[in-house]
Formats: C-alpha cells, sequence, structure tokens
C-alpha cells in the first residue's frame, strides 16, 4: 500500500511528458516538421518543394529559398518556432523554381549564399522573384560553423543545373538534397538539365557522404526519407541503360526502344508509365550524342559578370 503514492507520481509524471509531446508536435506551424532536434523541415506538399531550416545557438540557417510565397511561409514558421535571428540562407543551385525568394530573408538581415556558378548563372539570368545572392562560395568544400553545428557544403560537379550543393550536418547525419533525388518517384519527365554521367557519378558520391538520412526538395513519400534513395536512383539509372544496350543488342529500331522497356523491379514509383519512356528517352540520347548539356572550365570573374551589382565574397 505504501507504493501507491509513488505509482500515482510516477504515472501522473509519464503522462504529463506525453501530453507536454503531443502539444509541443501539435503546435508546430502549418507545414512544418520537426525531424531531428532543432532541425525542421518545410513545405506544402500540395505545391511539391521542401526546405530545410536549422536552428542553432548562434542563429538560423535556411536552405532552399524556393520563391517569395514559399519563403514567406517559412519565415513565419520560423519565427514561431524561434526567436533567434536568421543568419544564412543556402540555396542548393541555380534553376529558377529554387532559387527564387531570396529578398524575403535578405529583409530580415540574412545573407544568401549560392555555389558561385550558380551565383553567376543568376547574375546574369535575372528573374523577378529571384534576388542576386548576398554571397558565393567557390570550390568543391566548404565548412561553415555557427556555434557548434557544422554545415558541410559538397559541390559534387555538372550534374543538374549549375553549383549543385548537397548540405550535410555531420553531427545529426542528416542531409538536404535537391533535385538529384526524388524519393519514391521515376526521374522527372525527360530528366531536363542533367548530365548523365556526372549525375551518375555525384550519386555515386552522395553515397560516400555521412549522413544516414536526408530532406529531399521533392518527394512522393515523406520530405524526410533514407539515404537508401540515393542508391535507388542510382541502381535505376543503371537499370535503364542495361536495358537500353540490351535492345540494341537486339536490333530493336531506335525509335521503339523507349516504347519497349519495362523494368517491373520499379513499376512502384510514382509516374512510373506516365515517365519511364522519357526518362529513357533521355538516357539514350545522352549515350547517342554525348553529354549535354556540357560548359568548359573556366576562371570565375565576378567582377566582369556582376559589376552592376553588390557582392560579397565569403
Amino acid at each position: 500500500m505504501q507504493y501507491k503514492p509513488y505509482i500515482k507520481l510516477f504515472f501522473g509524471t509519464l503522462f504529463s511528458i506525453i501530453l507536454s509531446f503531443q502539444v509541443s508536435a501539435s503546435s508546430l506551424p502549418e507545414y512544418t516538421t520537426e525531424v531531428a532536434e532543432n532541425v525542421y523541415s518545410y513545405g506544402n506538399p500540395n505545391m511539391g518543394y521542401f526546405s530545410m531550416f536549422v536552428v542553432t545557438e548562434k542563429g538560423v540557417a535556411v536552405f532552399e529559398t524556393v520563391n517569395t510565397q514559399h519563403s514567406q511561409g517559412m519565415l513565419a514558421a520560423i519565427q514561431k518556432v524561434t526567436n533567434k535571428p536568421i543568419r544564412k540562407v543556402f540555396h542548393s543551385h541555380n534553376h529558377w523554381d529554387h532559387s527564387s525568394g531570396g529578398k524575403v530573408f535578405q529583409d530580415v538581415g540574412a545573407k544568401t549564399i549560392a555555389h558561385h556558378q550558380a551565383y553567376e548563372w543568376m547574375v546574369n539570368n535575372p528573374n523577378p522573384d529571384m534576388s542576386i545572392p548576398s554571397k558565393f562560395w567557390k570550390g568543391t568544400r566548404k565548412d561553415i560553423k555557427m556555434g557548434d553545428t557544422t554545415i558541410e557544403l559538397h559541390y559534387l560537379g555538372m550534374n543538374h543545373g549549375l553549383g549543385m550543393t548537397v548540405f550535410v550536418l555531420p553531427k545529426k547525419r542528416i542531409a538536404y538534397i535537391a533535385d538529384l533525388v526524388t524519393p519514391n518517384r521515376v526521374l522527372f519527365t525527360i530528366v531536363p538539365d542533367f548530365n548523365i554521367k556526372p549525375f551518375v557519378a555525384s550519386l555515386k558520391k552522395i553515397e560516400s557522404l555521412d549522413f544516414d538520412k536526408a530532406v529531399y526538395s521533392h518527394s512522393h513519400a515523406s520530405p524526410f526519407e533514407a539515404k537508401s534513395w540515393v542508391t535507388t536512383t542510382h541502381e535505376f539509372i543503371s537499370d535503364i541503360r542495361s536495358a537500353i544496350f540490351a535492345e540494341f543488342g537486339k536490333g530493336t529500331p531506335f525509335g521503339q526502344i523507349p516504347t519497349v522497356i519495362d523494368l517491373p523491379k520499379y513499376n512502384g514509383l510514382a509516374m512510373y508509365n506516365e515517365w519511364l519512356h522519357m526518362n529513357v528517352w533521355r538516357i539514350m540520347l545522352d549515350d547517342v550524342m554525348g553529354p549535354f548539356p556540357w560548359t568548359p572550365p573556366h576562371k570565375f570573374n565576378a567582377r566582369k559578370s556582376h559589376h552592376k551589382h553588390e557582392r560579397h565574397n565569403d
């Protein structure tokens, strides 16, 4: 009988903890999910884009602005999660549908950052919803410290667009990956602006990076998924190429190959029936015509390409 008060206290405390967790989870802003301690995904599933933000002791880091509407919603979400200032905002690559909306964060004092190849393209291809990044970085690897949080920036070469960067939080073992991998879906339509061989090489490099799960900018599962989707994407491309060369060996007419290839291993992926033949066309053309798009390596001249804009080199 003497244990009854302690039993009541134990279950009362347990109930309070559970209730506190439920209230905390339910009080997160709309379209916001805490995927690890102080690491959040943000995005309206109906719009198809997901970003990530990290709350550190030195402020907030944001990954992927997408557009003004998306960034305004994410800014509001961040301000509900924390009162810490937003310090750094990272662009994954150059494409307008990912790199727009940066002014929303610049207006609250954040520095927007892109790889110099993306930066140069953004300077020379203006869009009303896209602002020029505050800073650029060069090379294939850069580590940025925000208090006790390290952010790894990995440029993996000419895979998709320009300046494509994969971000890793080593202590959390979490990455942010844009466009290169979309969980539970085949490749996007005609695989636009992908150079296939460097794309595959980049997937192999991502497989070697030290993380377990990632927030993916697009997903037909949840935005926070396992690293294994990188391997699945790599294998999918390899299997398409094998099937193409098998048809070459059979003498199948070139124009019929995309219509006869079937890969049952992947028929559960979203858009398999709608886009597989487009994926085959794109990979086949790359094998026949040679890699495209492609630009030669060159020395970046920020002064020449951006003489009308103030720029800050980090």
